[in-house]
């Protein structure tokens, strides 16, 4: 039989559906589906309950080396590096401790890569990154990661984090302290300009994009040159090694709790390692393109925070720097050129640099909703998919601006960027988990199924230290700080965060239930998917309300990807009797 033949071994890989694969397995029959993309990489076999292969991007191929570079880039460096260190130093009690914690993170990011860069061999034309991954790594029960991934998507889908650390150093510039609804008008504006500035077309945006990041390395490296002239001693800062003579000092005093709060901050800093891999189907030779544009990207980052730290350490004494909430940068500026109006230039560029963060961060995140509107879980598909008429995805695009203007409305400025920063560590944490052991499993079903083996595979050395970090990034929210439970890092309850992030997966995958359980059940209809093609290459799945007595006749004349077929009408009648 044909579908028993190795895939490697067939020759015909055109742009349309090119295997048919059945593999037998406790939980029924998965069927997996070859197709080829346009993005000269080798074909994606997937299970045929997941969204198609898009065999012409609706998006385009503008994302080369350069871009996947500075995209990675441009998100990274934004508000973390520039508003983090004071926190991640207090967390981890001395300097010493907060290097180490610094090149954690470095190594964290590498091996989560390896996962992204190994799922992405597996599937080179899908864009989305985790939306594929864990739809292909647990394809049953059906649609129950696409949906929970797919809310919980949509409901943290906002950048009022970013947007607040830009209003605030705007605000800096002034010379003076912002009120509340100052600082969120400010941030209001600021990301609605960030994403009309994407929406006109994607390869402009792109662009900008880059020109934004490469802004953000310069103004970066003039940091890190001045900290360089501040340890040579010749500027205003006095006993600038201060800082570096004991500094393992206060590392015993660290709390649990606040190493926990400290790695969250350093995961947020290198937050963008991995956003290239989002739009993967717009890249040529996705695979080795991110394996060594995404590496140089991680790893150029790491160095250059890890200079910075010096610089600020230099710079600022300890205390001071403990106690400068958003404006680490910004006390670097004063403590160096004193208050004078070049330190408000240097506070622009800070702020630019928030800008490119948001910029980058709206391209992967719309990508990303993209890809959940293609697999059917979300209502209005057209709405999440369409790339009409700019060739841009305007409705991801206006649901992140929407959702980010109410966070900015609705949180208290002085809490918003901790407490949004830290509400989505867990459902994270739970979703990086859950690809790092799917890799594992989709191994294994892929081995089973006789299909070839990807273009990288993560060593299990890196996957096994990714599980552990995941493992203690949600275990150690609960352990409450020193100070008791209105201790924490926020003016409420310091766990409200965790607990948030878990009502939102439970609210997730309650929803799935009654969704796709029990009211097809009350109702007497059962869900199937339909494939539907909305021009300019963009192509998606719709899910349908089928009744009971018309399903024979569906699954008659439909595939299991939902592609209709032609069947003879007495071929019907025959199925139907049996």
């Amino acid at each position: 039989m044909e579908w028993r033949r190795p895939f490697s071994g067939r020759a015909d890989e055109t742009n349309t559906m090119i295997e048919l694969q059945r593999e037998q397995g406790s939980e029924g029959s998965v069927q997996y589906i070859g197709e080829k993309g346009g993005n000269n990489a080798p074909p994606t076999y997937q299970d045929a309950s997941g969204a198609p292969v898009e065999n012409v991007s609706p998006l385009g191929y503008s994302v080369g080396p350069i871009t996947i570079t500075l995209l990675n880039i441009t998100m990274m460096i934004g508000a973390g590096i520039y508003s983090t260190p004071s926190s991640i130093l207090s967390g981890t009690g001395s300097v010493g401790v907060s290097f180490v914690w610094w090149t954690l993170g470095y190594l964290l990011c590498l091996t989560s890569g390896a996962v992204y860069l190994e799922f992405t061999a597996y599937f080179p034309s899908r864009s989305g990154s985790e939306v594929v991954f864990l739809e292909q790594a647990f394809p049953r029960p059906r649609w129950l990661f696409p949906t929970t991934f797919a809310i919980q998507s949509v409901i943290l889908s906002f950048g009022s984090a970013n947007a607040t650390v830009m209003a605030n150093y705007l605000i800096a510039i002034s010379g003076h302290e912002g009120t509340d609804w100052q600082i969120k008008g400010t941030a209001l504006a600021c990301y609605t300009l960030a994403t009309l500035s994407l929406v006109f077309n994607t390869k402009y945006a792109y662009w900008f994009s880059n020109g934004v990041g490469v802004v953000k390395i310069c103004t970066l490296l003039f940091v890190i040159l001045t900290g360089f002239v501040v340890l040579g001693g010749n500027t205003r800062v006095e006993n600038p090694k201060a800082n570096f003579q004991d500094a393992w000092s206060g590392s015993s005093t660290a709390s649990a709790y606040g190493f926990t709060t400290a790695l969250y901050r350093i995961i947020f800093s290198y937050g963008g390692y991995n956003n290239a891999f989002n739009v993967a189907n717009e890249v040529k030779n996705p695979v080795k393109s991110l394996k060594i544009y995404a590496t140089i990207a991680l790893t150029a980052v790491y160095v250059l925070y890890m200079f910075a730290n010096v610089a600020f350490f230099a710079a600022v004494p300890r205390d001071e720097l403990e106690n400068s909430s958003l404006t680490t940068a910004s006390l670097f500026f004063d403590k160096v050129f004193g208050n004078s109006g070049a330190v408000r230039g240097l506070n622009f560029l800070i702020a630019l640099a928030s800008f490119g963060n948001m910029i980058a961060v709206i391209i992967g995140l719309s990508r990303r909703l993209r890809e959940c509107g293609r697999q059917g879980v979300l209502p209005w598909t057209t709405f999440w998919v369409s790339t009409k008429p700019f060739g841009t995805p305007l409705g991801p695009y206006a649901v992140i601006w929407g959702l980010t203007i109410l966070m900015i409305l609705a949180v208290p400025a002085g809490d918003a960027f901790t407490f949004v920063n830290d509400l989505s560590t867990l459902p994270t944490a739970a979703f990086n988990l859950a690809m790092a052991l799917g890799l594992y499993i989709t191994r294994w079903r892929r081995k089973k199924a006789n299909l070839p083996e990807p273009e990288f595979k993560a060593w299990h050395v890196a996957l096994i230290f990714n599980i552990l970090v995941q493992a203690y990034i949600l275990v150690m929210p609960w352990y409450p700080p020193e100070g008791g439970q209105h201790a924490g890092d926020v003016s409420f309850w310091y766990a409200t965060y965790a607990v948030t992030g878990i009502g939102i997966l439970l609210a997730c995958a309650i929803y799935y239930g009654f969704w796709a359980f029990l009211i097809p059940k009350w109702r007497g209809y059962k869900l199937r998917q339909e494939l539907i093609c909305l021009g300019d290459g963009a192509q998606s799945n719709r899910l349908h309300k089928v009744p009971d007595a018309e399903i024979a006749e569906w699954d008659a004349t439909h595939d299991a990807a939902g592609r209709l077929i032609e069947v003879p009408a007495t071929e019907i009648h025959i199925q139907e009797k049996r």
